[in-house]
């Protein structure tokens, strides 16, 4: 029986290791085709022995079990994670050792193993903490010391090892709020009291005038802190202040004269130099906002940037000077310097009058009114503005200009003729050439022409007085007078018909060429952005009214009812 138990044992285990059957073509191409259902979504998942799906795209050497293992098993991916057998338990966050000893009734005899100190059971005498006694608790059995927690061994991992908090108890904080709460509630009651009392007294009545002189001071002390300054926030308990981006009674700048031709704004700096409100005729003081170049130049920023000057020059000089370090000290050697320089140039002034004289043209008023006059043409609107005169400087290139070489007197490109340039001051088209002055200009404008030619031309150019020309003027003028007058009455009825008819063409070629623009447009539409032709070189021309009436026409109304049935 034995024997036939243990052939029948090991026939199990051969069939529990055989190897897998061969799959037959239809069943391989089936489970070929399952297999991409799933990867591209249409068909469900296939499911793990614990109930999860398994990613379809997953290999199948990592998700099968081989079969030399358990062949019956399905497709998992378990022997994949972790396995909890083999993993190391830590401690729970809650566990930490028991402070304190043992609440149970103390022995009052000496227990056989214990300490022979103190009388604990949990400690040897080697490790007993207490202060060791002359004849201990073994010979004298009194004084038996209550036993201690026996202490559990923690298994902590990397980061309960540097936890701070571990082993820390939320009571412990409890019964120190409440200690406060209690020392809080002392004090209300005790001032209470004070103030029953002084009040039966009569010197409260006394002291209430005097409170309220220092209530003022005390509350600007006390809420100094939760003052917002316009434009930013403040939390007086993290010390943070946040900027807004701008506060709201602010007024743009380019918003403050919405005329074109006023200052110019500047969007990437978000400047504006000039006044925009230089043509209104209002004064710079009177304006709320007059350019930042007028806040820049008044106030005391003109006098920090000499007095920033002047330490540079101090300190190259040797002097140890600075701006924000001792304001002070610069200040005095500022001021002092001024003085000295003044009080100089009067001596130099005064030395050069006595050696040479002519103290006389100095007294004299200037030229523009001794002779009430001056050569600079300004001219001014009703409300003082500028209009002519006095205008802004031509901004100069990065270029050399009005470089004048080989002895001309004008630059190369001050001439043009027949598409070339050349010098004006010798009509040369040759650059770099030496100028030959008017005889250069003769020789250009003389030509190979025959004599008779030549004669005949100087005859026919010879010049006219201007009553000549206005003469003929006029007599032209006359003929034309006539001849329209005529035309005039047997044109009058025609030209109306003829007008009409020149209109009709004109938006007839007007509605192709909008046709053919909105095929164009649809083409490139339809093309790839990075095919497109750039429309930048085209010719950018005003539109006529013929083309406005066309494209009025052709134009696209999405809100048009019958816009479906028109095709548009």
């Amino acid at each position: 029986m034995k024997e036939e138990s243990e052939a029948g044992q090991g026939s199990e285990g051969v069939v529990g290791l055989e190897e897998p059957k061969k799959m037959t073509r239809e069943d391989w191409r089936k489970k070929k085709e399952l297999e991409e259902q799933r990867k591209l979504g249409n068909a469900p998942a296939e499911v793990d022995e614990e109930g999860k799906d398994i990613n379809p795209h997953i290999p199948q050497y990592i998700s099968s079990v081989p079969w030399y293992i358990d062949p019956s098993k399905r497709p998992t991916l378990k022997h994949q994670r972790p396995q909890e057998e083999k993993q190391k338990q830590y401690t729970a966050i809650g566990e930490w050792y028991k402070r304190g000893v043992q609440e149970k009734p103390v022995c009052t005899k000496y227990r056989k193993g214990a300490c022979e100190n103190c009388g604990a059971m949990t400690h040897k005498k080697k490790d007993c903490l207490e202060r060791p006694r002359k004849v201990g608790a073994k010979f004298t059995g009194t004084g038996i010391a209550p036993d201690e927690h026996s202490q559990i061994q923690l298994s902590l991992d990397y980061d309960g090892k540097r936890d701070r908090w571990n082993g820390y108890d939320p009571e412990e904080h409890m019964r120190i709020v409440e200690e406060y709460a209690k020392v809080d509630l002392a004090k209300r009651t005790l001032k209470a009291q004070k103030l029953q009392e002084e009040l039966a007294s009569g010197k409260l009545m006394d002291q209430a005038e005097e409170r309220e002189h220092n209530s003022e001071d005390e509350d600007e002390d006390k809420y100094a802190d939760d003052i917002d300054m316009p434009g930013q926030n403040f939390d007086s308990k993290r010390r943070i202040t946040v900027r807004n981006l701008r506060i709201r009674e602010d007024i743009a700048k380019y918003l403050r004269n919405l005329d074109p031709n006023s200052a110019y704004y500047d969007p990437k700096t978000r400047a504006m130099r000039e006044n925009p409100y230089a043509n209104t005729g209002k004064i710079p003081e009177e304006v709320g906002y007059a350019g930042d170049n007028f806040v820049r130049y008044t106030g005391d920023t003109i006098s920090m940037a000499q007095s920033q000057l002047f330490a540079w020059e101090a300190y190259d000089k040797g002097s140890d000077v600075h701006l924000q370090a001792d304001p002070t000290k610069l200040e005095l050697l500022h001021q002092s310097f001024k003085v000295k320089k003044e009080d100089f140039k009067d001596k130099q002034k005064e030395s050069i009058l006595e050696k040479y004289g002519g103290q006389e043209h100095l007294d004299a008023p200037p030229q523009e009114l001794l002779l009430a006059q001056t050569e600079d043409y300004v001219e001014y609107s009703r409300h003082g503005a500028v209009i002519k005169g006095l205008e802004k400087a031509v901004a100069r290139s990065k270029y050399e200009e009005d470089v004048l070489i080989n002895n001309h007197t004008c630059i190369w490109g001050s001439y043009w003729k027949d598409g070339c340039w050349g010098y004006k001051c010798c009509h040369s088209m040759v650059k770099q050439s030496y100028c030959t002055g008017d005889a250069g200009k003769k020789t250009a404008s003389n030509s190979c022409v025959p004599f008779e030619e030549g004669l005949e031309e100087e005859q026919a150019e010879e010049p006219k007085s201007l009553m000549e020309m206005h003469q003929e003027k006029m007599k032209e003028k006359k003929k034309k007078k006539k001849k329209n007058k005529k035309h005039k009455k047997q044109d009058s009825d025609s030209s109306d018909e003829e007008d009409e008819a020149k209109k009709k063409e004109k938006l007839k070629k007007a509605l192709s060429a909008e046709e053919q623009r909105l095929k164009q447009v649809a083409e490139l539409m339809q093309m790839d952005e990075r095919k497109r032709p750039y429309n930048s070189l085209q010719e950018v021309k005003e539109p006529t009214e013929e083309e406005m009436e066309a494209f009025r026409m052709k134009r696209s109304r999405p809100d048009d009812p019958m816009a479906s049935f028109l095709g548009q």
